[in-house]
Protein backbone atom coordinates (compact mmCIF):
# COMPACT_ATOMS: atom_id res chain seq x y z
CA UNK A 1 0.00 0.00 0.00
CA UNK A 2 1.33 3.59 -1.06
CA UNK A 3 1.83 6.33 1.30
CA UNK A 4 -1.14 8.14 -0.38
CA UNK A 5 -3.32 5.18 0.34
CA UNK A 6 -2.42 5.18 3.77
CA UNK A 7 -2.85 8.75 4.32
CA UNK A 8 -6.26 8.78 2.62
CA UNK A 9 -6.93 5.40 5.10
CA UNK A 10 -5.84 6.98 8.58
CA UNK A 11 -8.00 10.13 7.05
CA UNK A 12 -11.28 8.35 6.71
CA UNK A 13 -10.72 6.57 10.05
CA UNK A 14 -10.20 9.95 11.40
CA UNK A 15 -13.52 11.39 9.61
CA UNK A 16 -14.92 8.34 10.70
CA UNK A 17 -14.40 9.22 14.44
CA UNK A 18 -15.37 12.93 14.17
CA UNK A 19 -18.70 11.71 12.83
CA UNK A 20 -19.26 8.96 15.26
CA UNK A 21 -18.54 11.76 17.93
CA UNK A 22 -21.52 14.03 16.44
CA UNK A 23 -23.69 11.15 16.58
CA UNK A 24 -26.98 12.23 19.36
CA UNK A 25 -26.63 9.19 21.39
CA UNK A 26 -29.51 9.95 23.64
CA UNK A 27 -32.26 7.65 21.41
CA UNK A 28 -30.43 4.52 21.33
CA UNK A 29 -32.04 1.35 22.85
CA UNK A 30 -30.30 -0.60 24.70
CA UNK A 31 -29.28 -2.79 22.30
CA UNK A 32 -28.11 -0.48 19.97
CA UNK A 33 -25.89 0.93 22.65
CA UNK A 34 -24.21 -2.48 23.36
CA UNK A 35 -23.97 -3.52 19.91
CA UNK A 36 -22.08 0.02 19.45
CA UNK A 37 -19.90 -0.26 22.59
CA UNK A 38 -19.43 -3.69 21.17
CA UNK A 39 -17.93 -2.84 18.00
CA UNK A 40 -15.87 -0.40 19.21
CA UNK A 41 -13.90 -2.99 21.89
CA UNK A 42 -13.44 -4.88 18.37
CA UNK A 43 -12.08 -1.55 16.55
CA UNK A 44 -9.84 -1.11 19.96
CA UNK A 45 -8.39 -4.43 20.28
CA UNK A 46 -7.70 -4.14 16.42
CA UNK A 47 -5.90 -0.87 16.02
CA UNK A 48 -2.65 -1.67 18.19
CA UNK A 49 -2.01 -4.36 15.89
CA UNK A 50 -1.94 -1.61 13.05
CA UNK A 51 0.10 0.71 15.21
CA UNK A 52 3.11 -2.59 15.95
CA UNK A 53 3.27 -2.46 11.79
CA UNK A 54 4.13 1.12 11.80
CA UNK A 55 6.33 0.69 14.51
CA UNK A 56 7.94 -1.85 13.02
CA UNK A 57 8.28 0.15 10.04
CA UNK A 58 9.76 2.85 11.04
CA UNK A 59 12.31 1.26 12.98
CA UNK A 60 13.48 -0.18 10.09
CA UNK A 61 13.42 3.08 7.87
CA UNK A 62 15.34 5.65 10.19
CA UNK A 63 17.32 5.52 13.53
CA UNK A 64 16.93 7.19 16.93
CA UNK A 65 19.53 9.59 16.66
CA UNK A 66 17.90 10.67 13.09
CA UNK A 67 14.93 11.32 15.18
CA UNK A 68 16.61 13.16 17.52
CA UNK A 69 16.54 11.54 20.25
CA UNK A 70 19.05 8.37 21.98
CA UNK A 71 16.17 5.82 22.53
CA UNK A 72 13.24 4.80 20.38
CA UNK A 73 11.79 4.74 23.82
CA UNK A 74 12.20 8.69 24.29
CA UNK A 75 11.07 9.01 20.38
CA UNK A 76 7.90 7.61 21.67
CA UNK A 77 7.27 9.24 24.79
CA UNK A 78 8.59 12.69 23.94
CA UNK A 79 6.79 13.06 20.45
CA UNK A 80 3.25 11.24 22.16
CA UNK A 81 3.74 12.53 25.51
CA UNK A 82 3.42 8.98 27.17
CA UNK A 83 5.13 7.45 29.72
CA UNK A 84 8.83 5.46 29.19
CA UNK A 85 7.11 2.50 30.97
CA UNK A 86 4.29 3.01 28.02
CA UNK A 87 6.63 3.53 25.58
CA UNK A 88 8.79 0.47 26.30
CA UNK A 89 5.41 -2.03 26.29
CA UNK A 90 4.26 -0.44 23.05
CA UNK A 91 7.91 -0.71 21.50
CA UNK A 92 8.30 -4.43 22.97
CA UNK A 93 5.11 -5.99 21.94
CA UNK A 94 5.72 -4.12 18.31
CA UNK A 95 8.59 -6.51 18.73
CA UNK A 96 7.07 -9.69 18.72
CA UNK A 97 3.64 -8.91 17.17
CA UNK A 98 4.77 -7.36 13.69
CA UNK A 99 5.91 -8.80 10.89
CA UNK A 100 9.59 -9.01 11.04
CA UNK A 101 11.97 -6.90 9.07
CA UNK A 102 15.09 -9.28 7.26
CA UNK A 103 18.25 -7.56 6.03
CA UNK A 104 16.98 -8.97 2.56
CA UNK A 105 13.87 -10.67 1.78
CA UNK A 106 10.69 -10.88 2.71
CA UNK A 107 8.97 -9.99 5.71
CA UNK A 108 9.39 -12.87 8.39
CA UNK A 109 6.63 -13.88 10.44
CA UNK A 110 5.44 -11.87 13.67
CA UNK A 111 7.60 -14.02 16.56
CA UNK A 112 4.42 -14.53 18.16
CA UNK A 113 2.09 -15.43 15.38
CA UNK A 114 -0.96 -16.76 16.85
CA UNK A 115 -1.34 -14.05 19.41
CA UNK A 116 -0.64 -11.11 16.29
CA UNK A 117 -3.94 -12.66 14.42
CA UNK A 118 -6.13 -12.99 17.39
CA UNK A 119 -5.31 -9.46 18.04
CA UNK A 120 -5.81 -7.93 14.33
CA UNK A 121 -8.97 -9.66 14.37
CA UNK A 122 -10.11 -8.08 17.56
CA UNK A 123 -10.43 -11.67 19.83
CA UNK A 124 -8.30 -10.21 22.32
CA UNK A 125 -6.72 -7.11 24.03
CA UNK A 126 -4.03 -5.46 25.31
CA UNK A 127 -4.21 -7.19 28.74
CA UNK A 128 -4.25 -10.70 26.93
CA UNK A 129 -1.59 -9.92 25.18
CA UNK A 130 0.43 -8.50 27.93
CA UNK A 131 -0.38 -12.25 30.21
CA UNK A 132 0.97 -14.22 27.11
CA UNK A 133 3.79 -11.83 26.50
CA UNK A 134 4.81 -12.44 29.97
CA UNK A 135 4.06 -15.69 30.31
CA UNK A 136 6.47 -17.01 27.20
CA UNK A 137 9.05 -15.25 28.90
CA UNK A 138 9.01 -17.36 31.69
CA UNK A 139 9.32 -20.79 29.86
CA UNK A 140 12.43 -22.60 30.56
CA UNK A 141 14.63 -22.70 28.57
CA UNK A 142 14.68 -26.02 27.81
CA UNK A 143 11.57 -26.03 26.15
CA UNK A 144 11.41 -26.98 22.61
CA UNK A 145 10.28 -24.69 19.93
CA UNK A 146 7.33 -27.14 18.75
CA UNK A 147 6.29 -27.04 22.92
CA UNK A 148 6.40 -23.32 22.79
CA UNK A 149 3.97 -22.58 19.82
CA UNK A 150 1.79 -24.82 21.19
CA UNK A 151 1.98 -23.15 24.26
CA UNK A 152 1.37 -20.14 23.05
CA UNK A 153 -1.52 -21.64 20.38
CA UNK A 154 -3.41 -22.77 23.82
CA UNK A 155 -2.90 -19.19 25.68
CA UNK A 156 -4.55 -17.42 22.81
CA UNK A 157 -7.28 -20.19 22.35
CA UNK A 158 -7.83 -19.69 26.35
CA UNK A 159 -7.56 -15.71 25.94
CA UNK A 160 -10.41 -15.53 22.96
CA UNK A 161 -12.77 -16.98 26.13
CA UNK A 162 -11.76 -15.94 29.17
CA UNK A 163 -10.64 -12.96 30.77
CA UNK A 164 -6.99 -11.78 31.77
CA UNK A 165 -7.09 -13.07 35.19
CA UNK A 166 -8.16 -16.68 34.19
CA UNK A 167 -6.09 -16.49 31.26
CA UNK A 168 -3.04 -15.84 33.69
CA UNK A 169 -4.01 -18.68 35.92
CA UNK A 170 -4.35 -21.08 33.43
CA UNK A 171 -0.48 -19.39 32.05
CA UNK A 172 0.90 -19.82 35.60
CA UNK A 173 -0.63 -23.78 36.23
CA UNK A 174 0.81 -24.80 32.67
CA UNK A 175 4.14 -23.19 33.70
CA UNK A 176 4.43 -25.16 36.78
CA UNK A 177 3.20 -28.37 35.13
CA UNK A 178 6.11 -27.78 32.94
CA UNK A 179 9.19 -26.81 35.27
CA UNK A 180 7.32 -28.37 38.81
CA UNK A 181 11.15 -28.93 40.44
CA UNK A 182 11.97 -24.92 39.28
CA UNK A 183 15.67 -24.10 37.52
CA UNK A 184 18.50 -26.42 38.80
CA UNK A 185 20.62 -23.88 40.74
CA UNK A 186 23.97 -22.46 39.87
CA UNK A 187 26.53 -20.08 40.15
CA UNK A 188 24.89 -18.68 36.78
CA UNK A 189 21.36 -18.38 37.62
CA UNK A 190 22.19 -16.63 40.99
CA UNK A 191 24.58 -13.82 39.20
CA UNK A 192 21.70 -13.19 36.99
CA UNK A 193 18.56 -12.54 39.77
CA UNK A 194 20.81 -10.73 42.09
CA UNK A 195 20.01 -7.15 42.97
CA UNK A 196 18.86 -4.55 45.32
CA UNK A 197 16.01 -2.23 43.98
CA UNK A 198 14.51 0.93 45.99
CA UNK A 199 11.06 1.75 45.40
CA UNK A 200 9.61 5.12 45.41
CA UNK A 201 9.43 7.52 48.27
CA UNK A 202 6.12 7.37 50.11
CA UNK A 203 4.04 10.33 51.60
CA UNK A 204 5.83 9.53 55.12
CA UNK A 205 9.06 9.62 53.43
CA UNK A 206 10.06 5.97 54.25
CA UNK A 207 11.15 3.72 51.58
CA UNK A 208 10.74 0.22 50.13
CA UNK A 209 13.80 -1.91 49.56
CA UNK A 210 13.61 -5.49 48.50
CA UNK A 211 16.65 -7.17 47.61
CA UNK A 212 18.08 -10.50 46.31
CA UNK A 213 21.21 -11.60 47.46
CA UNK A 214 23.77 -14.09 46.14
CA UNK A 215 25.57 -15.84 48.79
CA UNK A 216 28.53 -13.85 49.33
CA UNK A 217 26.62 -10.63 49.67
CA UNK A 218 24.40 -12.37 52.61
CA UNK A 219 27.37 -13.61 54.19
CA UNK A 220 29.17 -9.87 54.22
CA UNK A 221 26.33 -8.52 55.80
CA UNK A 222 25.54 -11.39 58.01
CA UNK A 223 29.01 -10.53 60.15
CA UNK A 224 28.33 -6.98 59.52
CA UNK A 225 25.18 -6.76 61.51
CA UNK A 226 26.40 -9.51 64.13
CA UNK A 227 28.41 -6.66 64.76
CA UNK A 228 26.14 -3.19 64.51
CA UNK A 229 23.14 -4.71 64.78
CA UNK A 230 23.87 -6.47 68.06
CA UNK A 231 21.26 -5.09 70.97
CA UNK A 232 22.53 -1.84 72.16
CA UNK A 233 24.48 -0.90 69.21
CA UNK A 234 23.94 1.53 66.85
CA UNK A 235 20.95 2.69 68.52
CA UNK A 236 19.36 6.43 67.64
CA UNK A 237 17.32 6.97 70.57
CA UNK A 238 20.84 6.96 72.72
CA UNK A 239 21.59 10.32 73.57
CA UNK A 240 25.44 8.72 73.01
CA UNK A 241 24.99 5.87 70.64
CA UNK A 242 27.61 2.96 70.85
CA UNK A 243 28.87 2.64 67.19
CA UNK A 244 32.63 1.21 68.42
CA UNK A 245 33.32 -1.74 70.71
CA UNK A 246 31.01 -2.93 73.13
CA UNK A 247 27.49 -1.34 74.42
CA UNK A 248 27.01 -1.28 78.09
CA UNK A 249 24.80 -3.19 79.72
CA UNK A 250 22.24 -0.13 80.26
CA UNK A 251 22.13 0.38 76.37
CA UNK A 252 21.37 -2.98 75.78
CA UNK A 253 18.67 -3.14 78.45
CA UNK A 254 16.96 0.26 77.09
CA UNK A 255 17.42 -1.03 73.78
CA UNK A 256 13.85 -2.24 72.59
CA UNK A 257 14.05 -2.10 69.14
CA UNK A 258 13.10 -5.17 66.62
CA UNK A 259 15.57 -7.24 64.93
CA UNK A 260 14.51 -5.74 61.35
CA UNK A 261 15.25 -2.04 62.84
CA UNK A 262 18.56 -3.07 64.41
CA UNK A 263 19.28 -4.23 61.01
CA UNK A 264 18.43 -1.03 59.55
CA UNK A 265 19.95 1.32 61.99
CA UNK A 266 23.35 -0.85 61.54
CA UNK A 267 22.87 -0.23 57.50
CA UNK A 268 22.90 3.38 57.88
CA UNK A 269 25.98 3.29 60.64
CA UNK A 270 27.59 1.43 57.70
CA UNK A 271 27.22 3.71 55.35
CA UNK A 272 28.12 6.84 57.48
CA UNK A 273 31.18 4.50 58.26
CA UNK A 274 32.23 4.74 54.42
CA UNK A 275 31.30 7.94 53.80
CA UNK A 276 33.20 9.28 56.15
CA UNK A 277 36.29 7.11 55.63
CA UNK A 278 37.01 9.46 52.60
CA UNK A 279 37.89 5.89 50.28
CA UNK A 280 35.01 6.72 47.60
CA UNK A 281 36.59 9.49 45.52
CA UNK A 282 34.93 11.83 43.66
CA UNK A 283 31.62 12.19 41.75
CA UNK A 284 30.76 13.79 38.71
CA UNK A 285 33.92 16.48 40.55
CA UNK A 286 32.58 16.56 43.88
CA UNK A 287 33.62 14.43 46.82
CA UNK A 288 31.05 11.13 47.57
CA UNK A 289 29.00 13.06 49.84
CA UNK A 290 25.51 13.48 50.98
CA UNK A 291 24.41 17.26 49.22
CA UNK A 292 21.01 18.28 50.42
CA UNK A 293 19.46 21.36 48.88
CA UNK A 294 16.53 23.43 51.17
CA UNK A 295 15.34 26.64 51.60
CA UNK A 296 16.64 29.61 54.13
CA UNK A 297 14.07 29.77 55.70
CA UNK A 298 13.60 26.12 57.08
CA UNK A 299 16.67 26.31 58.17
CA UNK A 300 15.94 28.96 60.48
CA UNK A 301 12.65 27.68 61.29
CA UNK A 302 13.79 24.57 61.84
CA UNK A 303 10.85 23.21 59.64
CA UNK A 304 10.17 21.94 56.33
CA UNK A 305 11.85 19.44 54.43
CA UNK A 306 15.05 19.23 52.55
CA UNK A 307 15.97 17.40 48.82
CA UNK A 308 19.18 15.40 48.21
CA UNK A 309 20.74 15.26 45.03
CA UNK A 310 18.93 12.00 44.20
CA UNK A 311 15.92 13.65 44.67
CA UNK A 312 15.15 11.80 48.44
CA UNK A 313 12.77 14.34 50.49
CA UNK A 314 14.16 14.94 54.19
CA UNK A 315 12.54 16.19 56.92
CA UNK A 316 14.57 19.22 58.56
CA UNK A 317 15.41 17.92 61.72
CA UNK A 318 16.82 14.95 59.62
CA UNK A 319 18.97 17.33 58.05
CA UNK A 320 20.21 19.17 60.60
CA UNK A 321 21.23 16.05 62.34
CA UNK A 322 22.86 14.50 59.15
CA UNK A 323 25.30 17.53 58.85
CA UNK A 324 26.17 17.81 62.91
CA UNK A 325 27.81 13.98 61.42
CA UNK A 326 30.26 15.50 58.74
CA UNK A 327 31.65 17.69 57.15
CA UNK A 328 29.45 19.84 54.27
CA UNK A 329 29.20 22.20 51.70
CA UNK A 330 26.62 25.23 52.08
CA UNK A 331 25.61 26.84 49.69
CA UNK A 332 22.91 29.75 50.85
CA UNK A 333 21.43 32.08 48.08
CA UNK A 334 21.05 35.76 50.30
CA UNK A 335 22.76 38.04 47.83
CA UNK A 336 26.11 37.11 48.20
CA UNK A 337 29.16 33.94 48.21
CA UNK A 338 32.12 33.53 49.42
CA UNK A 339 33.36 31.61 46.46
CA UNK A 340 33.90 32.00 42.66
CA UNK A 341 30.89 31.26 40.16
CA UNK A 342 31.86 32.90 37.09
CA UNK A 343 34.85 31.54 35.91
CA UNK A 344 34.71 33.03 32.26
CA UNK A 345 37.08 31.27 29.57
CA UNK A 346 39.76 29.92 32.07
CA UNK A 347 38.82 26.55 32.44
CA UNK A 348 36.49 24.16 31.13
CA UNK A 349 34.76 22.15 33.62
CA UNK A 350 32.70 23.43 36.39
CA UNK A 351 34.22 24.36 39.93
CA UNK A 352 32.93 22.30 42.72
CA UNK A 353 31.10 25.11 44.17
CA UNK A 354 29.52 26.32 40.72
CA UNK A 355 28.16 22.40 40.59
CA UNK A 356 26.53 22.78 44.38
CA UNK A 357 25.44 25.85 43.52
CA UNK A 358 23.79 23.61 39.87
CA UNK A 359 22.12 21.36 42.36
CA UNK A 360 20.88 23.92 44.91
CA UNK A 361 18.95 25.32 41.73
CA UNK A 362 18.49 22.51 39.09
CA UNK A 363 18.14 19.43 41.36
CA UNK A 364 18.92 16.71 38.74
CA UNK A 365 18.56 16.62 35.05
CA UNK A 366 16.91 19.42 33.50
CA UNK A 367 15.70 17.94 30.32
CA UNK A 368 11.90 17.75 30.51
CA UNK A 369 10.80 14.17 31.39
CA UNK A 370 14.24 13.23 32.74
CA UNK A 371 13.74 11.79 36.17
CA UNK A 372 17.42 11.48 36.74
CA UNK A 373 18.86 13.27 40.15
CA UNK A 374 21.99 16.15 40.77
CA UNK A 375 24.15 12.96 41.41
CA UNK A 376 24.18 11.37 37.96
CA UNK A 377 24.43 14.86 36.10
CA UNK A 378 27.19 16.52 34.49
CA UNK A 379 27.45 20.33 33.85
CA UNK A 380 26.21 21.46 30.30
CA UNK A 381 26.75 24.64 29.32
CA UNK A 382 24.38 26.31 26.95
CA UNK A 383 26.64 27.91 24.14
CA UNK A 384 29.28 24.70 23.96
CA UNK A 385 32.65 25.72 25.23
CA UNK A 386 34.27 25.17 21.77
CA UNK A 387 32.02 27.64 20.25
CA UNK A 388 33.12 30.28 22.85
CA UNK A 389 30.96 29.23 26.03
CA UNK A 390 31.35 30.99 29.27
CA UNK A 391 31.90 28.58 32.31
CA UNK A 392 29.87 30.86 34.38
CA UNK A 393 27.06 29.44 36.84
CA UNK A 394 23.98 31.43 35.12
CA UNK A 395 25.37 29.34 31.65
CA UNK A 396 25.42 26.18 33.23
CA UNK A 397 22.83 24.02 33.59
CA UNK A 398 22.94 20.18 35.09
CA UNK A 399 22.22 17.28 32.33
CA UNK A 400 22.70 13.36 32.73
CA UNK A 401 25.38 12.11 30.65
CA UNK A 402 22.96 10.78 27.62
CA UNK A 403 20.69 14.33 27.60
CA UNK A 404 24.19 15.98 27.67
CA UNK A 405 25.41 14.47 24.13
CA UNK A 406 22.16 14.80 22.70
CA UNK A 407 22.68 18.86 22.23
CA UNK A 408 25.60 18.27 19.85
CA UNK A 409 24.34 14.89 18.37
CA UNK A 410 20.51 14.50 18.24
CA UNK A 411 19.79 18.05 17.21
CA UNK A 412 18.60 19.58 20.67
CA UNK A 413 19.09 23.03 21.73
CA UNK A 414 19.07 24.51 25.07
CA UNK A 415 18.30 28.19 26.48
CA UNK A 416 18.62 29.79 30.05
CA UNK A 417 16.83 33.05 31.16
CA UNK A 418 16.47 33.37 34.97
CA UNK A 419 17.83 30.44 36.17
CA UNK A 420 15.27 28.38 34.01
CA UNK A 421 16.38 25.86 31.56
CA UNK A 422 15.04 25.26 28.61
CA UNK A 423 15.22 22.44 25.90
CA UNK A 424 13.95 23.14 22.69
CA UNK A 425 13.32 19.34 20.71
CA UNK A 426 14.34 18.93 17.38
CA UNK A 427 11.44 19.27 14.20
CA UNK A 428 11.00 15.34 14.41
CA UNK A 429 10.24 15.45 18.48
CA UNK A 430 8.53 18.92 18.41
CA UNK A 431 5.24 18.61 19.21
CA UNK A 432 4.81 21.88 21.54
CA UNK A 433 5.62 20.24 24.45
CA UNK A 434 6.94 21.87 27.68
CA UNK A 435 10.26 23.58 27.75
CA UNK A 436 11.18 23.13 31.44
CA UNK A 437 11.33 20.11 33.90
CA UNK A 438 9.66 20.79 36.76
CA UNK A 439 10.26 17.15 38.27
CA UNK A 440 12.79 17.88 40.35
CA UNK A 441 11.40 21.68 41.42
CA UNK A 442 7.96 21.13 41.83
CA UNK A 443 7.68 24.53 43.15
CA UNK A 444 7.63 26.00 40.17
CA UNK A 445 4.08 24.89 39.58
CA UNK A 446 3.07 27.06 42.52
CA UNK A 447 4.64 30.45 41.52
CA UNK A 448 2.42 33.55 41.18
CA UNK A 449 2.09 34.71 37.82
CA UNK A 450 5.00 36.98 37.04
CA UNK A 451 4.67 40.92 38.13
CA UNK A 452 4.30 43.68 35.40
CA UNK A 453 7.82 44.88 36.23
CA UNK A 454 9.46 41.70 35.18
CA UNK A 455 8.27 41.44 31.69
CA UNK A 456 9.27 42.23 28.44
CA UNK A 457 12.71 41.18 29.65
CA UNK A 458 12.48 43.98 32.40
CA UNK A 459 13.60 46.81 30.42
CA UNK A 460 13.24 50.48 31.27
CA UNK A 461 10.45 52.14 30.46
CA UNK A 462 10.06 56.04 29.35
CA UNK A 463 6.80 58.24 30.28
CA UNK A 464 6.22 61.67 28.88
CA UNK A 465 5.89 64.17 31.34
CA UNK A 466 5.05 67.91 29.81
CA UNK A 467 6.53 67.03 26.46
CA UNK A 468 10.08 65.48 28.36
CA UNK A 469 11.12 61.58 27.96
CA UNK A 470 11.66 60.08 31.65
CA UNK A 471 13.51 57.28 31.94
CA UNK A 472 11.95 54.95 35.02
CA UNK A 473 14.63 53.34 35.92
CA UNK A 474 16.25 56.64 36.88
CA UNK A 475 13.02 57.70 39.29
CA UNK A 476 13.35 57.80 42.82
CA UNK A 477 10.71 55.02 43.16
CA UNK A 478 11.92 51.90 45.54
CA UNK A 479 13.74 49.19 43.45
CA UNK A 480 12.52 45.52 43.72
CA UNK A 481 14.07 43.59 45.91
CA UNK A 482 15.71 41.67 44.17
CA UNK A 483 17.49 44.32 41.47
CA UNK A 484 20.79 43.21 40.00
CA UNK A 485 21.84 46.73 40.54
CA UNK A 486 21.65 45.88 44.33
CA UNK A 487 25.41 44.27 45.88
CA UNK A 488 25.31 41.00 45.32
CA UNK A 489 23.17 40.81 42.05
CA UNK A 490 19.94 39.22 42.05
CA UNK A 491 18.69 36.68 44.71
CA UNK A 492 18.33 32.95 43.02
CA UNK A 493 14.68 31.80 42.45
CA UNK A 494 12.97 30.67 45.75
CA UNK A 495 15.98 31.64 48.50
CA UNK A 496 17.14 28.29 47.98
CA UNK A 497 19.79 26.76 49.93
CA UNK A 498 22.07 23.69 49.70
Amino acid sequence: MSGVAVREAVSAVRAAVDALAACDLDLLTRPELVAALDELETLGCQLPAVRHRLLGRLQTETTPQQMGAKSWKEVLSVRWRISRGEAGRRLTEAALLAPRQPITGPALPPALPATAAAQAHGLINDEHVEVIRKAINKLPGFVDTTTREKFELDLVRNAVGAGPKELQDAAALTLFLLDQDGPEPDDTERARKRGVSMGKQRDDGTTSVTAEWTPEARAVWEVIFAKYAAPGMCNPDDPQPCTSGTPTQAQIDNDHRSLAQRQHDAMVAAGRIVLMSGELGHLNGLPVSVIIRTTLQDLESRAGIGTTGAGTVLPIAEVLRLASHAHHYLAVFDRATGSALDLFRTRRTASPAQRIMLIARDGGCTKPGCTIGAYGCQVHHDTDWCRGGNTNVDELALACPPDNRSVDTNGWTTRITGGDVEWIPPPHLDTGQARLNNYHRPERLLRPPEPEWLSDNAEATTRSVGGEAIDDSESDAALPVDDPGEPGGPAPPDGLTA
